[in-house]
């Protein structure tokens, strides 16, 4: 199971390189990530090397996060590989609440993350359907 660390900040020029400038001082990797807004606030959702410690940096920052469980399910990288997934989760009657890609380091695959309500639940029908879930 992977955490996701999302940070809450104002939507204003420099908040994000504000960010990465915060973790890149603590030596935390950013593996992935995806980011989201309004006009006034957004949500940056990443994988870091280290989760508590990005999450202790910010928060002392003033920054709002939290981190949370996500599930990450290697795939291979050719048409149709998103779709069986969707598919999967659409038969087992699982609604997902957002996705973003990265790749794995070490094999080079994609990784589609995913949240949904009860992501442990998720996790192990996913495993039982073969998938390689992280």
């Amino acid at each position: 199971m992977l955490k996701q660390l999302s940070v809450y900040a104002e939507n204003s020029k420099g908040t994000f390189q504000n960010i990465t400038s915060l973790l890149m001082q603590e030596g935390i990797n950013i593996l992935g990530s995806v980011t989201s807004n309004s006009s006034e606030f957004g949500v940056i959702r990443m994988i870091v090397s280290d989760t508590q410690k990005a999450l202790d940096i910010l928060q002392a920052n003033d920054y709002l996060c939290r981190s949370t469980h996500i599930i990450g399910v290697e795939m291979a990288d050719k048409v149709g590989s998103l779709n069986t997934l969707l598919l999967e989760l659409l038969h087992g009657n699982i609604n997902v609440d957002y996705t973003y890609l990265c790749f794995n380091r070490e094999t080079g695959m994609p990784v589609i993350i995913l949240h949904t309500e009860d992501i442990f639940e998720v996790e192990n029908h996913l495993k039982t359907k073969g998938f390689a879930v992280q």
